[in-house]
This record gives structure tokens, sequence and C-alpha cells, in this order.
């Protein structure tokens, strides 16, 4: 999610109707018919609208037979929203440490979590814990390089034998955007805050 997908988000939320269907997911999954019913609107038109809104990330679908239900990406909608607060200041908390976590407490979670040749040992289960590795793992990845999914694979291999968990964590917890198979690192502005 670069900064080009914060001012998408920005122009998807910016139509009155997207804004409405934004407000009525927010009480729970509704299917096209239904969308189109309270909205007055065509379902064409609903459907247009939903476009955009899953372009910004904005909703997700799950079919129930030959029914597809919208729901709200609520996460992503809280992430995208709070980013423009802090484009431009890195990321940094009150204190001035980047990423919002002491230094002294990152040190031993890595210490504790990777072995002495760097290797990780397994995924911290609480999340404070897992961003501070997830955070460490992607030091080696370049700012605005676009990797194939098998880069990613391979780089991911040197740390840990299980690459697809680490790769889906980095896309889960805003670390990286993924688009057709190619994934690039996002400015630590826009990566997911506790």
């Amino acid at each position: 999610m670069q900064l080009d997908r914060l001012v998408q988000f920005h122009k998807a939320v910016g139509d009155v109707t997207r804004i409405r269907i934004i407000a009525l997911l927010k009480n729970g999954p509704l299917h096209g018919q239904a969308l189109a019913g309270k909205l007055g609107v065509s379902p064409p038109t609903v459907t247009h609208h939903m476009t955009k809104l899953r372009e910004a990330d904005l909703i997700y679908e799950r079919r129930d037979k030959n029914t597809i239900y919208f729901y709200l990406n609520e996460k992503s909608l809280a992430l995208q929203a709070r980013a423009i607060l802090t484009v431009g200041d890195g990321g940094a908390d009150e204190s001035g440490d980047p990423g919002g976590d002491k230094t002294l407490d990152r040190m031993a979670v890595i210490r504790n979590f990777f072995t002495k040749d760097g290797r990780l040992k397994h995924l911290p289960a609480q999340q404070k814990k897992k961003r501070m590795v997830l955070e460490h793992l992607i030091q080696g990845l370049e700012p605005h390089r676009k990797y194939a999914e098998k880069e990613i694979n391979e780089y991911i291999l040197k740390f840990h034998e299980d690459f697809a968990t680490i790769r889906r964590e980095f896309t889960m917890h805003q670390y990286m955007y993924r688009e057709d198979g190619i994934y690039e690192l996002n400015p630590p502005e826009l990566w997911e805050k506790p």
C-alpha cells in the first residue's frame, strides 16, 4: 500500500453512495440486491461502486451458494483512515522510537525468537512481539522495489522454512502490499500499529 493506494482510498470514500454502502455494511454483510434496494439504485450501479471499494481494500466477498455477500473490511478501513495522519513522520511515537516500541523490548524479543545465526525459531503468539519479529525480518527488503512471490519466498527461507505463513503475515499486518503476485514494501507510516 504505497501513497498512491492511500490516494485511491480517499477517492473511494469520496463518493456519497460509497459512504452509504460502508455505513450499511457496518451493520453486517449484505448481498448486491439488498444494497441496491436500500440505496435506491440499480444492481449495475452497486457493482460499479463495489469494484471501487474492493480495489481500495474496503470490502471483501463471500459466496453462499449462488449469492455473493459483501463484508466491510473494518481493519483496512481503520488503518487507511489513520494512515494519512502519520504520513511523513516515519511512524514514530511520542518517544521518537520508530514503530512505537521501546528499543530494549525489541532487542529482547529478537534475542528470544531468533537463533544466534539469525534464524527465526517461531513466530510469537502475542501480536506486539509478532510485529517486532516481522519488522526485524523485513529490514533486508528494499523500499520501492517490486518483488516476485518467488523472490519473497527465497528471502524468507533464509530465516524460516514456513515462508507461506510469514509472507501472509507481511501482508496481513500491512508491511507489504501484494498485487497480482508482486510484493512491495509499504512505507512505515502504513504499517499496522498496536
